[in-house]
């Protein structure tokens, strides 16, 4: 008689991002996985393969939510610099009610797991220019509104915000100065107008 799974992948797959996303992928063990999913061992390898296979599925899900969120948000922004504006500040907000701070679980990965996984580099640097790209048609929408001067170079500044939305996200790390955050993100919003 064939097994009956009595758990929900995705649910489960959400749990294991959350739970890499705090402690880290060295660093949480199959045991911790298996306690804190509430299934067993055998369900586990079962559906979802090895520790490494897991954590590579649930960053998967974690860069899937993230892009359609983005892509999303970004749809129900009309004006660029305020779509910027509310994205940063909901980033800094994010952070500081972030109890575990756990910062961003794409600069986790990168700074414990890079440069010793090449596979995971690929993924990563493929997720650093998805990001971009989606602020970049962000930013070229609001050009052709009339929102932006075209003297502005807009791969630039995309690049720029990726490295100030990261960056927002490590720094809360160790410091939740909201003030200080915000102040860095009306200087960036400055090359806006």
């Amino acid at each position: 008689m064939p097994r009956v799974k009595l758990f929900d992948e995705n649910e489960v797959l959400t749990k294991a991002m959350n739970l890499f996303w705090k402690q880290g992928y060295s660093a949480t063990s199959v045991r911790d996985l298996v306690s804190h999913l509430g299934i067993n061992r055998a369900s586990l390898y079962d559906t979802f393969g090895d520790k490494e296979q897991l954590f590579k599925k649930s960053f998967e899900l974690y860069r899937k939510t993230s892009m359609e969120g983005l892509t999303h948000f970004f749809q129900s922004q009309p004006n660029v610099r305020d779509g910027f504006s509310k994205l940063f500040n909901i980033a800094i907000e994010e952070a500081i009610l972030d109890k575990d701070r756990k910062g961003c679980f794409v600069v986790n990965i990168t700074t414990e797991l890079i440069p010793n996984d090449e596979s995971l580099l690929k993924v990563l640097e493929s997720n650093k220019q998805d990001i971009e790209n989606i602020f970049y048609e962000y930013l070229k929408k609001g050009k052709e509104k009339g929102q932006l001067k075209d003297s502005k170079n807009l791969k630039s500044i995309s690049s720029l915000f990726y490295t100030l939305y990261s960056g927002i996200k490590v720094v809360s790390k160790i410091e939740t100065n909201k003030k200080e955050l915000t102040n860095s993100v009306n200087l960036a919003l400055s090359l806006l107008v």
